[in-house]
């Protein structure tokens, strides 16, 4: 990054706080923060040190301006920090809307800086082993974006705006799909008084043969081994529901197990 780099943050959310830390703790931090709430934009500001508005024309002048806020209002408040800042490199975080939204916006110089990791502003965690997907308008600005990565992330890749969508819909599966069953899990548990907590073990031992076995290799459990006996015992189990659903990833697995 150049050392004059002046960072702006729009929004205040679970990814906008996320990457303030992260500059902040690169010594880099944003020199001002907006959000629609003055409550939000306050805490993240007094956080890492910055100022704070709800008025993007409000905002200082900057270098580069890093819009973290909810797809449905990317386009329209991208609208205004392009008639704001029209020569400054404007970035969106997002992981399912096209690099081109910005332009489409009135943005002139622009791109992606789109951290892989499910993140909460209450429990902040490094980005610095985190990969960090990249995108420039052009060779210039995507080198910026670049250094800018390096500066909170050990791993940065070059993703275009499809391959990044994709990203988007895979992490969905990997991970907010998984929760939406460790969710069930909880359900079938707690109806039987049992404590999810005796999960934990084996939700972790799954996660971690993820770094040494491909998912596939991993698999385990009555569909891999094509065990029907114990597959009916278990939907007699569930109400209609869960019981669908467990055919459903069941079949799955029996489908992949045999190519």
């Amino acid at each position: 990054m150049e050392a004059n780099d002046k960072i702006v943050l729009v929004g205040a959310g679970n990814m906008a706080t996320a990457l303030a830390v992260a500059l902040a703790g690169a010594g880099n931090a944003p020199l001002a923060v907006w959000s629609r709430t003055s409550e939000s934009a306050q805490m993240l500001a007094d956080r890492v040190g910055a100022e704070w508005c709800c008025d993007i024309d409000a905002l200082p002048q900057a270098d580069i301006v890093i819009i973290s806020i909810v797809d449905s209002a990317l386009r329209q408040v991208t609208a205004q920090v392009a008639r704001k800042y029209p020569d400054a490199i404007i970035l969106h975080t997002a992981g399912s809307i096209p690099m081109s939204a910005l332009h489409e916006s009135g943005a002139n110089r622009y791109g992606v800086l789109y951290p892989m990791q499910t993140v909460n502003k209450t429990n902040v965690v490094p980005l610095n082993d985190v990969t960090v997907f990249i995108e420039g308008s052009d060779n210039d600005v995507t080198a910026h974006v670049e250094r800018l990565a390096r500066t909170i992330s050990n791993k940065v890749v070059y993703a275009t705006s499809e391959q990044r969508c994709s990203l988007h819909v895979a992490a969905v599966f990997a991970c907010n799909f998984s929760n939406a069953v460790y969710n069930m899990a909880a359900e079938i548990l707690e109806k039987n008084g049992l404590p999810f907590e005796s999960m934990l073990p084996l939700i972790d031992e799954a996660a971690r043969k993820m770094h040494t076995l491909s998912p596939r290799e991993a698999q385990t459990g009555p569909a891999k081994r094509g065990d029907s006996n114990v597959m009916n015992a278990h939907k007699a189990m569930l109400d209609d529901e869960l019981s669908a659903i467990y055919s459903q990833l069941s079949d799955y697995i029996k489908k992949r197990n045999r190519l």
